[in-house]
């Protein structure tokens, strides 16, 4: 087995460093090396996922703890085959053995850690969290699980459009270290949903992308029913007739009773969000009149015209 990586000098800090240099080193280091800032260098692309792989580790606490004392270890004649008896030694409050693992089937630091916790997690399970990529806020957030034998599930906080979540369809993903996987999004995808994707977590482990639906400046999903306001003239207000208004599939012909008030809601049967059972909830379009801010001297003189010979007395039967 070769021997393993030094973290410390992967992210150019000293061993000493606290939580704020080794964060501080990282995000330098990321910018510098990030593939979306190095497209198509693969040498960068390596070099960014040995960094994500080192911050990984000793930004968090207990993680950089063993991995301080699995170095102590490595510099122990009896790690490399030497005394039985020094070979020896406890991990946490029970004994540990190098003479357990075979350290050839190995191929770097991570690979023994994830055997090593799986080991000592294999009754139960453990979580650590990944720091979110700094040039892609709010894009993702990876948690690692252990599963035993080395497998790491893994989860990814995925944020998309409204449009994208209830279409689906594939879409490419970048996750934090820094690979790229097309997955195949179910349509009618709501936030706080998790989408399993077999075999893409940590050593054969699995990774559940968890969605967060974008809020959108038009729509709002309510259950299966989708919420739109849609501004209308007075005269359409009045007279109704047939309007134009979005929905998810496009724009659709509304057919505008005279008379509606702001506030109203109107039906739109069918138009609104996948359910699980392959249905769909209804648009329901919030009426609001809108008063033009500027008119034309034509329309001045018809608004004139019709305020002389308007019969609706509106504040007539106020009770005062």
């Amino acid at each position: 087995m070769r021997n393993f990586r030094n973290y410390y000098d992967i992210l150019s800090v000293p061993r000493d460093s606290s939580n704020d240099e080794i964060k501080k080193s990282y995000r330098q280091l990321a910018r510098k090396f990030h593939p979306d800032l190095n497209p198509g260098d693969k040498a960068a692309e390596e070099r960014f996922k040995d960094i994500s792989e080192a911050y990984d580790v000793l930004s968090d606490a207990e993680k950089r703890s063993q991995y301080d004392r699995f170095g102590q270890f490595w510099n122990q004649s009896g790690f490399q085959g030497g005394n039985k008896e020094q070979s020896k030694r406890s991990w946490g409050n029970r004994p540990f053995s190098t003479e357990d693992l075979d350290f050839s089937e190995y191929a770097d630091f991570q690979d023994f850690l994830d055997q090593l916790l799986g080991q000592r997690f294999k009754k139960g399970t453990s979580t650590a969290t990944a720091e979110r990529d700094p040039f892609r806020p709010g894009k993702t957030k990876t948690t690692y699980t252990a599963r035993g034998s080395g497998r790491r599930d893994a989860e990814a906080r995925l944020v998309i459009p409204l449009e994208k979540a209830y279409q689906g369809g594939w879409e490419r993903i970048r996750l934090e270290d820094g690979r790229s996987l097309e997955v195949n999004m179910p349509e009618g995808m709501v936030s706080d949903q998790r989408i399993r994707v077999t075999g893409q977590g940590t050593s054969g482990g699995d990774l559940y992308l968890r969605i967060e639906v974008k809020p959108h400046p038009f729509f709002k999903i309510e259950g299966s029913d989708v919420i739109c306001e849609l501004p209308i003239t007075p005269v359409e207000a009045i007279l109704g007739g047939q309007v134009e208004t979005p929905t998810l599939d496009g724009w659709v012909t509304m057919n505008l009773p005279s008379g509606v008030r702001t506030g109203q809601r109107l039906r739109l049967g069918g138009k609104g969000y996948p359910t699980n059972n392959k249905t769909r909830g209804d648009q329901l379009v919030e009426i609001r009149i809108e008063v033009p801010q500027s008119i034309s001297d034509e329309e001045q003189d018809l608004y004139e015209r019709l305020r002389q010979i308007e019969t609706y007395k509106p504040r007539k039967s106020l009770p005062v």
